[in-house]
């Protein structure tokens, strides 16, 4: 990936472009529609407020508007919570308390903030293996497809009160449950390479209309009081502490190599072929983390499945994103009509996330039965185990399993190894930026 603020002249604004001004625009639109429920599901699954959740999704489309004009990441990428972070949030919560979550947050963008000034992400995907990544987001999708599986057969409060468990109502929500979810998977299947946002249109219309005739489950939005203030936490003991600085930059390194990730298949994807630069869209990441942490925000980043939505809606540049940050303003202050969103309708699209991000392992396959092996290990851990625990057992393992080959089978003394393994990260400037 090269230098995109090098080459901007060449390329254009990055924000703004005035031939794809309607484009952009109707781009924004429809990618906002899809990432609306998409928002709602990962702040439920993180333990967050729901109106949270889409404020952190505005807060950072504002942000990436902004640092496109003069340092651009990406051309097309949209930002979001991403699913993949959502289990490791949660878990925040409970152990730290949504009360010191700010302060997580907070010292999450400023590792972030030490990474970008370093430009360490370029070394990142070495440090950490890319199938054990891909282990890990499998392990949280299988987190994710579980936690939202009940709602597919869950009744309003009243209605669920009884013995009996296959009662007519539950019996309706499971058959509109199964009807949502086909038809959700058949137009995702024929749509999913031109229109991605067809399939979530057509399901949350679906379910709103059916809930006008049977009784189902509805979404609630509890209404947030924002206030800004500073991310000073409260620990009672050294253990917390520690703890709290290790989780925040396990948060952080998980998060820049999603974003890593993510952009070199934007760059794929992009309408122009533009070059990402990966160290530019993590200004973006930090500066809008940072941001977050004073109004009690989430993590961001340019998510594949939001920005892949963008590119196919017909975006050209960052304006569809300034699109999707005045869409979802608008529902953090009229929370409201989110109320006619149906549980099983938000079920159906976020088991489908967490079933994409299991099937990930399969591009696991390409790097050979070992990473495929270990990927598969990591995804296990992390699942039974815990996510924090599950990658460091498995970058462990891999690190005394490469030791041992190397020792043993390639006879190479120990201080070789070691050069080995730094040299690795010399002179690297051109393969990853």
């Amino acid at each position: 990936m090269g230098e995109a603020t090098a080459k901007e002249q060449s390329y254009g604004s990055a924000a703004f472009r005035k031939e794809f001004v309607v484009q952009d625009i109707q781009a924004g639109v429809i990618t906002a529609t899809m990432a609306i429920p998409l928002s709602i599901g990962i702040a439920l699954m993180s333990d967050y407020p729901i109106q949270v959740g889409l404020a952190t999704v505005a807060f950072a489309s504002f942000i990436g508007f902004i640092f496109a004009w003069f340092r651009p990441g990406n051309f097309i990428g949209a930002p979001g919570i991403a699913a993949g972070l959502a289990p490791i949030l949660a878990m925040g919560v409970a152990t730290f308390g949504i009360q010191n979550m700010a302060f997580i947050i907070f010292m999450t963008a400023t590792f972030q903030a030490v990474i970008w000034k370093f430009n360490w992400q370029r070394y990142l995907l070495q440090a950490v293996p890319t199938y054990l990544v891909e282990g890990l987001l499998a392990g949280i999708g299988l987190k994710i497809a579980l936690k939202f599986l009940p709602f597919l057969w869950t009744l309003p409060i009243g209605l669920s009160a009884t013995e009996t468990f296959w009662t007519p109502d539950r019996i309706t929500v499971v058959i509109l449950s199964v009807i949502g979810a086909v038809v959700f998977l058949s137009l995702f299947k024929k749509y999913k390479d031109t229109k991605p946002a067809i399939p979530y249109f057509v399901l949350i219309f679906l379910g709103i209309v059916v809930s006008q005739f049977f009784e189902v489950k509805m979404l609630k939005v509890e209404d947030v009081s924002f206030e800004l203030g500073l991310p000073i936490p409260d620990f009672n003991t050294t253990y917390m502490w520690v703890y709290a600085i290790f989780f925040a930059l396990m948060l952080a390194v998980v998060d820049v190599i999603e974003q890593v990730m993510s952009n070199a298949a934007i760059e794929k994807i992009d309408p122009l072929e533009r070059p990402c630069d990966s160290n530019n869209s993590l200004l973006s990441i930090w500066v809008s983390n940072m941001g977050a942490s004073f109004f009690g925000g989430m993590t961001n980043l340019d998510g594949l499945a939001k920005s892949s939505t963008n590119r196919l809606a017909g975006a050209y540049t960052k304006l569809s994103v300034l699109v999707i940050g005045l869409m979802i303003t608008f529902f953090v202050f009229n929370s409201q009509y989110l109320d006619y969103l149906p549980y099983f309708a938000l079920a159906i699209i976020m088991i489908f996330v967490g079933i994409k991000m299991v099937l990930g392992l399969l591009h696991v396959a390409q790097f050979g039965p070992y990473a495929l092996l270990l990927g598969s290990l990591c995804a296990i851990l992390v699942f039974k185990v815990g996510i924090f625990e599950g990658l460091i057992v498995t970058l462990l393992l891999n690190a005394i399993i490469s030791y041992v080959i190397f020792s043993k089978v390639e006879n190479k003394p120990t201080g070789t190894i070691v050069r080995h393994y730094f040299d690795r990260f010399k002179n690297d400037d051109t393969n990853v930026n």
